[in-house]
């Protein structure tokens, strides 16, 4: 079972930049989610079409990776009817996450899609580059954070400009837990149990314990 590799810390000065990779926490783990926000469509079990990239293929790699700073469930999901995952990159833990490598275009796509606006334009990251965080937006997932860089290339994921505990917990439902630790799982860098300990102490999951996140993994 590979290591999910560490972070380095931010570059303080990144220009030029044609690919990053996108950290993902959340459901876009799972590769088969992804690609939805990638070539358009509508997940199975999900209420929302999504327009998809401008570039619709595949990520050039994807890794396993640890951030600092921890998930927590809030809000409601138009597209689960639960709550959804936040990174707040200040709290104290670590994140499970997974990397993928796609280019800036791509990813302002995605970011774009993740905020209801529609794709189409490439995000200025500059701000979030040099200073590691840029609010492009009030609402969720509309901040984008930079954490640090891997193999020189700037890691970057975006969020809401909150933290964990400015907002209610919202318990996430079931088929957005199933694509969490079907992400996880698919990284190889994390046994079943790990994950499910994992998600059942992310601040927010509610009445899911490591037990109930494990038999949703097994039943899979």
């Amino acid at each position: 079972m590979p290591s999910p590799y560490r972070l380095a810390p931010r570059l303080p000065r990144v220009s030029g930049v044609s690919y990053v990779w996108y950290a993902s926490y959340g459901s876009n783990m799972h590769a088969a989610h992804l690609r939805y926000y990638l070539t358009g469509g509508r997940p199975p079990g999900a209420a929302r079409n999504y327009p998809g990239c401008r570039d619709t293929s595949a990520p050039v790699k994807s890794l396993p990776v640890v951030l600092p700073g921890a998930v927590y469930f809030a809000t409601e999901s138009r597209v689960w009817t639960g709550g959804r995952g936040f990174y707040d990159p200040a709290a104290r833990g670590v994140t499970f996450a997974r990397a993928h490598l796609i280019t800036v275009g791509q990813f302002s796509d995605i970011a774009a899609q993740e905020m209801y606006r529609e794709p189409g334009e490439d995000l200025d990251l500059s701000d979030a580059l040099a200073y590691g965080r840029a609010e492009v937006g009030p609402g969720r997932y509309e901040t984008l954070v930079c954490a640090g860089t891997l193999d020189g290339v700037p890691v970057l994921t975006f969020t809401a400009p909150w933290r964990v505990n400015d907002v209610p917990p919202r318990e996430p439902s079931a088929a957005y837990v199933r694509h969490v630790a079907a992400g996880l799982t698919e990284s190889g860098a994390w046994a079943p149990a790990e994950i499910a300990a994992y998600v059942a102490t992310c601040p927010g999951a509610g009445h899911w314990t490591a037990e109930s996140v494990l038999a949703l993994i097994e039943s899979d």
